[in-house]
């Protein structure tokens, strides 16, 4: 009998889908010091019945999805993540912007994913650099922030 022990949330993946060599290969972009947003949560309408004033009823609307937000240190080129960003803030919106879709992984200890999330039709909103100081002795962070629809979950 195997014991099941939980990965750990340390070494994972972040995937630009499309961004491959043809358009549609996963193409891996750069080691990422943190993801966050991964979560979905289902909204509810409080609604009260007339005379009764024990309870509400909690009735649920819709699933609202935070912004993923992507920390790492700074790459100069060959990041398709990092093209795309440019390209979508650049272009001031006189170019559509194009949405992808991106994959997170948690891997095993030979890089295999274990669990995988898959956020569709995202697009950045956010690309920020951490302050500059020359005081300090720290890798130059960037954070990147995007929208997206949806995600689903894969084991």
């Amino acid at each position: 009998m195997s014991t099941y022990y939980p990965p750990g949330a340390f070494f994972f993946s972040v995937m630009l889908i499309g961004a491959g060599a043809g358009g549609s290969a996963p193409n891996a972009d750069g080691s990422f010091q943190e993801v966050s947003g991964i979560q979905a949560e289902l909204e509810t309408e409080t609604v009260t019945e007339g005379g009764e004033n024990r309870f509400a009823y909690h009735l649920p609307r819709n699933v609202r999805y935070p912004n993923l937000v992507l920390k790492r240190g700074v790459v100069g080129k060959g990041s398709a993540l990092a093209d795309w960003m440019a390209a979508t803030f650049d272009s001031g919106l006189a170019v559509p912007i194009t949405p992808k879709d991106l994959l997170v992984s948690v891997l095993d200890q030979n890089r295999n994913p274990l669990l995988s999330w898959t956020f569709h039709a995202a697009y950045p909103i956010r690309w920020q650099l951490a302050s500059l100081e020359s005081m300090e002795n720290k890798v130059l962070i960037e954070t990147l922030e995007l929208s997206y629809n949806y995600f689903d979950r894969m084991s």
